[in-house]
């Protein structure tokens, strides 16, 4: 597993633009691009999707492990992986930090969003 750059976080934070793309079941063709909000913890990557569990995107995420993110104008290789329930807490307050104010947080920090956190890392060359 690879960590963010700094610099690579920050630009991804700041452009606040992310789009996952799991691979599709063939594990190489990315699937379409969905827009998603995206925080920094400790200098990792975090996203959750706005159905929980059962969103496609996570569903692809989780069984393919793998696929691309397009953010801040780049596209990158990249590893999904779901997060243990004790990051749930440091997730939510960066959410409520970065979102403040925003119609959606509430939703975003409910149980079913909140529960199918995904940590995104940048994928090693192979």
């Amino acid at each position: 597993m690879s960590d963010w750059t700094t610099a690579t976080l920050e630009k991804i934070i700041a452009a606040d633009d992310l789009k996952v793309a799991p691979f599709r079941d063939d594990g190489k063709t990315a699937g379409t691009p969905t827009w998603i909000w995206c925080v920094a913890v400790e200098g990792q990557l975090y996203v959750r999707p706005w159905n929980g569990k059962s969103s496609r995107w996570y569903a692809s995420a989780m069984a393919q492990q793998a696929g691309q993110i397009v953010a801040a104008g780049e596209t990158y290789d990249v590893t999904y992986k779901a997060v243990d329930e004790d990051r749930f807490d440091a997730v939510d307050a960066a959410y409520r930090a970065k979102y403040t104010g925003k119609e959606y947080l509430p939703d975003m920090i409910g149980e079913g969003p909140r529960s199918a956190t995904v940590r995104i890392n940048p994928r090693e060359s192979l």
